[in-house]
Parts: C-alpha cells; sequence; structure tokens
C-alpha cells in the first residue's frame, strides 16, 4: 500500500511538472501558471523548481505568490536557492523571510545577504529574536540545529482537565504533536503526557499521575545522528529538547528527523562520489567545475600510477597477450569488494556502531571473508581461465591472484575510512575514488607480479 501511494505521488509530481513545462511553452502563459502554481504545495513547487532550468525556474519562480516564497525557500536544495535568493532584491527577501517562524529562518539564515538578515532580525519581536539567536546559536548537525519550538508545555502542579481547558484555548496544536511536555514553575522538564493517555484518564487527576516520568529527551548539544537513531528505534513522534540544566527549550519532531536523514544520505552519496557539495543539475559550467574538480584531479593522479604500475609489466605482457585480457577482471572485482566493505562500515560509523576497540575485530572479519570470497570466486576464474588458454598455470595465476586482491581490497575498505575518522574527516569524502585506485593499481601489481613471477 505505502508503494502504491508512493508511486501514485511521484506520478503527479511529474504530471504537474509536465504541465508547468507545457505552460511555459505557450504565448499567453502567465495566468495559466499561476493558477497552477497557486493549487500545488510548497514542496511540489520546489521539486519543480528543482527540475527546470535556469531561465525556466526564474519565470515560474516569479509567479509564484510572494506570500509562499519563505515556505518554498525552505523545501527546495542549498544549490537552487541559491538562485533564486540571487534573482530577488532585498525588499523581497525580507517580505520572504519575515513569513518564517525563527527555527525556520535559522534554516536558510546562512544562505541570505547580511543586510537582510539583519533587517529581519530587527522586526523580529523579541521572544522570537531570541529564538532566533538561541537556533543559530547551535551547531551543524546537533539536535539544537534540528528543533523546533512549536510546543505544547503544561505545568506539573494542574488536574488533567485544567490541561483540557488550556489546549481547548489554543487555535490548534503543532504539527506532530502526540504529546503534552510537563514542566516545573522553572520551566524544568518533569515528563511527558501523551494525548492517549489525557483521553483516556479521569480529568479529576493530577497531571504528575499520569505522565511519563522517565520519557525520552535530548540535550540540545547531543550530536543529531544519536536522535536519528533513537526516533527509529523507539518509534518516536516528537521528543523534548533540554538544555544542560534540563530546562525545556524545544522539541525534536519527526517530520525533522526524517529530513536529516534524507539530507545526510544524499550528503553521503555525492560525498562517496567525490563532490564537495550538492550541485544544481542546470547550474553554470563554472559553477560544477569547482565542485568537481578536486576529486577528478586526485583520480587522474591515481590513474597515472596504475598506468605506470601496467608499464611495468610491458615485456610480460607482450609475451602473454592474454595477461591483458584477464587482469581487469581481477581489478574489476577487487574494485566491487572493496566499494561493499566501504560502504558498510561507512554506514555503522555514522550509526555509531562501531567504537575504537572494535577495528582490529572488523579488519579480522573482512579479511576472512575476503579470504573466502578469493578461495570460491578465484578457482571458478582460475578455470575460466584455464579453459580459454589451456594453461594451468595462468589459471593458478588468476586464482592466487584474485585472492589476494579481496584482501587488498577487504584491508583499505577498511582502512581508508578509519584513517579518516581518526584524523576528524568525514569517512565518506571520496571514499569510492579512493578504494577503486587502491584495487586497480594493487589488483593490476598483483596479477602481473605473479605472471611475471610463475609465467616468464
Amino acid at each position: 500500500m505505502a508503494e502504491a501511494l508512493a508511486r501514485l505521488e511521484v506520478d503527479d509530481l511529474q504530471q504537474s511538472l509536465r504541465e508547468v513545462q507545457a505552460l511555459l511553452a505557450t504565448p499567453e502563459r502567465n495566468a495559466g501558471l499561476r493558477a497552477r502554481l497557486d493549487a500545488l504545495h510548497p514542496a511540489d513547487i520546489a521539486y519543480i523548481l528543482e527540475a527546470l532550468p535556469l531561465e525556466a525556474r526564474l519565470a515560474v519562480w516569479n509567479l509564484v505568490k510572494a506570500a509562499r516564497d519563505g515556505e518554498i525557500l525552505l523545501e527546495v536544495s542549498e544549490a537552487v536557492r541559491e538562485s533564486l535568493i540571487a534573482s530577488m532584491d532585498s525588499a523581497e527577501l525580507v517580505a520572504a523571510a519575515e513569513t518564517l517562524q525563527a527555527d525556520e529562518l535559522a534554516d536558510i539564515a546562512a544562505d541570505l545577504p547580511p543586510a537582510v538578515m539583519e533587517d529581519v532580525v530587527q522586526a523580529l519581536p523579541a521572544e522570537e529574536r531570541e529564538r532566533l539567536r538561541a537556533a543559530l546559536s547551535y551547531p551543524e548537525g546537533s539536535v539544537g540545529s534540528l528543533m523546533d519550538f512549536g510546543h505544547v508545555a503544561v505545568r506539573d502542579d494542574v488536574t488533567l482537565e485544567a490541561a483540557t481547558r488550556f489546549l481547548r484555548r489554543l487555535a490548534e496544536l503543532p504539527d506532530h504533536t502526540d504529546q503534552l511536555f510537563v514542566v516545573d514553575r522553572a520551566q524544568r522538564l518533569k515528563g511527558t503526557l501523551p494525548l492517549a493517555r489525557l483521553i483516556v484518564s479521569d480529568l479529576h487527576l493530577g497531571v504528575t499521575n499520569v505522565m511519563v516520568p522517565d520519557s525520552m529527551k535530548f540535550y540540545a548539544e547531543d550530536p543529531a545522528e544519536h536522535a536519528t537513531s533513537a526516533f527509529e528505534r523507539y518509534d518516536l513522534v516528537s521528543a523534548p529538547v533540554v538544555d544542560s540544566s534540563d530546562t525545556l527549550v524545544g522539541r525534536l519532531t519527526l517530520n525533522a528527523v526524517v529530513d536529516y536523514i534524507g539530507q545526510r544520505n544524499a550528503e553521503s552519496r555525492l560525498a562517496e562520489a567525490g563532490l564537495r557539495e550538492e550541485e544544481d543539475v542546470f547550474a553554470p559550467v563554472l559553477e560544477s567545475f569547482k565542485n568537481r574538480w578536486a576529486w577528478l584531479a586526485i583520480n587522474l593522479v591515481t590513474a597515472f600510477i596504475a598506468s605506470r604500475v601496467i608499464g611495468l609489466f610491458e615485456g610480460s605482457i607482450e609475451r602473454l597477450v592474454a595477461l591483458a585480457t584477464l587482469m581487469p577482471i581481477v581489478a574489476g572485482v577487487g574494485g566491487n569488494s572493496g566499494n561493499q566493505t566501504i560502504t558498510m562500515i561507512v554506514r555503522a560509523l555514522a550509526l555509531g556502531q562501531i567504537q575504537g576497540g572494535y577495528w582490529r575485530a572488523l579488519l579480522r572479519k573482512e579479511i576472512g571473508l575476503a579470504l573466502l570470497n578469493g578461495v570460491i570466486w578465484g578457482s571458478l576464474l582460475g578455470a575460466v581461465a584455464y579453459a580459454l588458454y589451456g594453461n594451468v598455470a595462468l589459471g593458478g595465476v588468476m586464482a592466487l591472484a584474485m585472492v589476494l586482491t579481496l584482501v587488498l581490497a577487504a584491508t583499505m575498505g577498511v582502512a581508508i575510512p578509519w584513517l579518516r575518522s581518526r584524523f576528524g574527516r568525514d569517512p565518506a569524502v571520496g571514499s569510492s575514488v579512493l578504494i577503486t585506485a587502491c584495487t586497480d593499481s594493487g589488483g593490476f601489481f598483483i596479477f602481473l607480479g605473479l605472471a611475471t613471477l610463475f609465467l616468464m
């Protein structure tokens, strides 16, 4: 059912995109485009903007209602947001920012010009200004940077009836409200009151009689990864966020956690490919070049090293041409195995599953797995090499080279993320480039070296 709904949602988005593209091609497009955009959710408009080239994107952006600019800027990717902000004047940016709450404004503050942020801050009420200052004070990747301030708190010295009357006076509950936060007179967190308990309990009971005193809570300085793991493990919808003195400062919701996980997954995929940051698909050539050149340069160096390794054995390849056709197999399988290892370890590091003392055990396990795979697949490839070329020694070299290359791939698959994490670097950045470089050069050297040693 969920898969069907997801497919339907994607189909609807694609249909909306096609309609907008068709309207862009018509002479009298403005009225029809504006009406179509007004009917779309801000997230859907963001999707459409990201899928359009710059000229068409700005044409659509200019037709969006000004009151929705802030919501859409929140939804689009950072790269596309930059292009939209660059097309707006200061007055438009200030008007868009003023429609956002403090925690939302903090999400796009880094992309806004300093002068615009100053005007926005000055226009905020004192309470919102303080909230914005607090939101900006938390480092990226912390719980505080993800939390919002839209929670409902009740005192621990009131009855459920009083709490219910308080809720009825509210215009509406904040999104993803599944529980109330119970605080004392000093706003220190005492527990949580699930709405499910509030509904079925006797209203004459006190809040303290029904609340959950030892409920899950997070500190604002906690790493966001810890919170995402807890939300997944305990099926949380919301959770209170407190400071070092247990004073309630905000809440974390499932919505923010899902967004963070999606962002981290996207960043990890980009980093593995050697991309320094998220890139606008339709960015100018120079901007894309700046994002991609560094790891391409590294890849060029490693490819040159691999070519020189092959060059060392030119004589062996000339004497036995079969080596030229077989050596890509060894390096390719080694690269695939190394990528499997490094992907698993980077994911485990992101989930906090690998502690300092576990690296040796992990290395032993991966080497053992590499030996098993090497024996199985090496024997198979050795038999294929013998069948093709009728050379028993060549088959044996192929089998042994496969074992040693897979052991190398396993070793580097563990060593690369370990070294990067130990020196405070993101283990995912360029991991696929590095492991491929190691297995290519190493695989060629192992196979051609063994061939030279045993076959020449």
